[in-house]
């Protein structure tokens, strides 16, 4: 059954006359994130009746809901064929930010990933990505002024339905959320990075780095077999100058593998001339056989960075007491 969560208003119009009631509708799902038909009042209850037996509409319901104690809220949805992705809310001083899946699992097998274990189940279509950002939304009353697409899966291997999402949240007379306050992460995908920067967006490109060189990677992300970082740091930089957008470069440190001041120094020669700011993350331990930097080796590496004039930040960990990272919640409610 086709779903109007997926339609944009020039699509809806196709289905739907007069015109008029094609943005009733659009607004309905995309403005007011309703889950139902039946929520949208201004519709003759015909007109409601005949899109319920033509149309489905995207909706996840929570499965379950974690808060922790810095007010980050985790949520685990439960999908209309009773898979279940996860989706983090975290309150920052400019605003609330929301971290959506794409994928039931993902196939990029990334060793130190709590999802990269779950193997891969299917996509989710550009409604259900959507969807949890408004169920976030009706389930905390309050709205959400940025999205990140780094939960369960890589965006990039969704790339239509991601692509399509995009469209449909920033959309003026959907949530109209600034392209400016997106960001998209892959783990190097680099054909759909090229096409991205054809696509005519705004978002931050944000990429999972994690090592300086291509032995190191190659052994913790399967992916840089096929796309060294070379080839990645490439499409990045052509990916910046297309969109005058500036890279964010995602670096998880892992205790004893990628945190030395080595490693640093190799990274910062990686980066030398490209308009990016890496992003250092305090690794979370999913029990996959690798531990987290000590906060005095974090420090040391972004010092590092910093000396050789490449910017870095160490990202403020929230959701520490509530299993943050994504894959974690899943994989402990379907184990059981």
């Amino acid at each position: 059954m086709q779903s109007l969560s997926d339609m944009l208003p020039h699509e809806l119009r196709e289905q739907l006359t007069p015109a008029y009631r094609a943005e009733q509708v659009f607004a309905w799902l995309h403005q007011k994130g309703v889950p139902s038909v039946d929520d949208m009042t201004n519709l003759p209850r015909e007109l409601r009746a005949s899109l319920a037996e033509k149309f489905s509409i995207a909706n996840c319901s929570v499965a379950r809901k974690q808060v922790a104690s810095d007010g980050t809220t985790k949520f685990l949805f439960r999908l209309h064929d009773e898979q279940h992705v996860e989706s983090v809310v975290m309150r920052y001083n400019h605003g609330t930010s929301i971290c959506v899946s794409t994928q039931v699992g993902c196939r990029m097998g990334c060793k130190f990933c709590a999802t990269g274990g779950q193997g891969f189940t299917r996509n989710l279509t550009a409604g259900e990505i959507a969807a949890q950002v408004y169920a976030a939304q009706r389930e905390l009353g309050q709205g959400i002024t940025h999205i990140v697409l780094m939960g369960m899966g890589e965006p990039l291997d969704n790339y239509n339905n991601t692509l399509r999402f995009l469209r449909l949240i920033t959309h003026p007379k959907g949530q109209n959320i600034s392209q400016r306050r997106i960001s998209l992460s892959t783990c190097g995908l680099v054909p759909q990075i090229e096409q991205l920067a054809t696509e005519g967006l705004g978002v931050t490109l944000s990429v999972s780095l994690h090592a300086p060189n291509d032995d190191l990677r190659d052994s913790i992300m399967p992916i840089n077999r096929k796309y060294p970082i070379a080839q990645l740091l490439a499409a990045c930089k052509h990916y910046s100058e297309k969109t005058s957008r500036r890279i964010s470069v995602e670096y998880a440190l892992l205790r004893g593998v990628n945190d030395t001041p080595a490693h640093a120094r190799e990274l910062a020669a990686q980066l030398q001339g490209m308009l990016c700011h890496v992003n250092l993350i305090p690794a979370n331990e999913v029990g996959r056989g690798y531990e987290a930097s000590s906060p005095e080796h974090v420090q040391r590496f972004a010092q590092t960075l910093l000396r050789h004039k490449i910017n870095a930040t160490v990202r403020r960990s929230l959701g520490k007491d509530i299993d943050a990272a994504c894959g974690q919640l899943r994989n402990r409610t379907e184990s059981r």
